[in-house]
């Protein structure tokens, strides 16, 4: 039975189907993102919780719950190869659900971003554009390997941060806080072309020139582990520079840590990558937290 059968055997998505299509599993990193740019920001927290609270929803659940929705829509097809079991491929979100829930959540950032204030309003924009972009023909950045993780990496990490420190200072981020959320941002391009291996199948067999497609398991991994290493490793050097050595040393602990995991990685790429994205992801944000801080005692 094809995709497009399947999708048509229901009229209505089932709940527990609807809340695993905005994939909760993901909104960790850019609801912890945003936090990293509060706390970077230096600004008092008095008075201040409503936008707190109000922008790691929007990070996490809304933002990219919508980008999950959108790129299972515009996957349906992938999916069907690599986890027929998902969500819009089983049937369990019918017909267009999928897209009308992705449009749906779109709208619904740019109205939770417009409580945000103009910067928070705008970094929305661009949030919610990016998980088009992605996703969506004619566009469709995730076809590369180069581009597609890039735009995630950038949109998980760099954006919420910089809209967490813009939105607690109303106004532009300091030069300090916007080097540090992007050079994290780059790294994680690695981490998301690490996530990549679990489609491998399907996007060989669909034209997504994914890394793992185009270099094979263990050169992409090495890539990988490479785009995550340099720009930490630029992260605990200004530090240094900026009379911060001991959040330096800390961010160089947990880089430590992760040439462990990445040892373990390296001996089966393609099964290991699910376990480093558990493991050594956890050790990288945690680095992230620890800037985080060194940059609130510089403001």
């Amino acid at each position: 039975m094809s995709v497009t059968e399947v999708i048509h055997t229901r009229r209505f998505p089932e709940p527990v189907a609807a809340l695993k299509l905005i994939k909760p599993i993901t909104w960790f990193p850019p609801m912890w993102a945003y936090l990293c740019g509060v706390v970077s920001s230096g600004a008092s927290l008095s008075g201040q919780w409503v936008l707190v609270i109000l922008g790691v929803i929007l990070a996490g659940p809304i933002v990219c719950g919508m980008s999950q929705a959108a790129n299972d829509w515009c996957d349906r097809h992938v999916d069907a190869i690599n986890e027929p079991n998902r969500p819009i491929p089983s049937g369990r979100i019918p017909g267009r659900w999928g897209l009308w829930i992705a449009l749906a959540m779109s709208a619904l950032s740019l109205f939770v971003g417009w409580q945000l204030g103009p910067w928070g309003f705008g970094a929305t924009v661009i949030g919610v554009l990016a998980a088009w972009a992605y996703s969506a023909e004619p566009v469709r950045l995730k076809r590369s390997g180069w581009w597609g993780p890039g735009l995630v990496g950038l949109s998980y990490e760099s954006l919420p941060w910089f809209t967490g420190a813009a939105v607690l200072s109303a106004g532009a981020p300091r030069i300090e806080v916007v080097i540090v959320a992007l050079l994290y941002g780059i790294g994680a391009h690695g981490i998301m072309t690490l996530n990549d291996f679990k489609a491998l199948e399907g996007d060989r067999e669909t034209g997504v020139n994914s890394l793992p497609v185009t270099l094979g398991p263990k050169r992409a991994a090495q890539v990988a582990c490479l785009v995550m290493t340099v720009p930490q490793v630029v992260v605990a050097s200004l530090l240094f520079i900026w009379d911060k050595p001991l959040h330096a040393i800390g961010v160089c602990v947990v880089l430590s840590l992760q040439f462990w995991a990445m040892t373990v990685m390296f001996k089966d790429p393609k099964a290991k990558a699910p376990w480093y994205n558990g493991t050594g992801v956890l050790l990288y944000i945690s680095g992230m937290m620890v800037a985080a801080f060194a940059l609130k005692g510089m403001s």
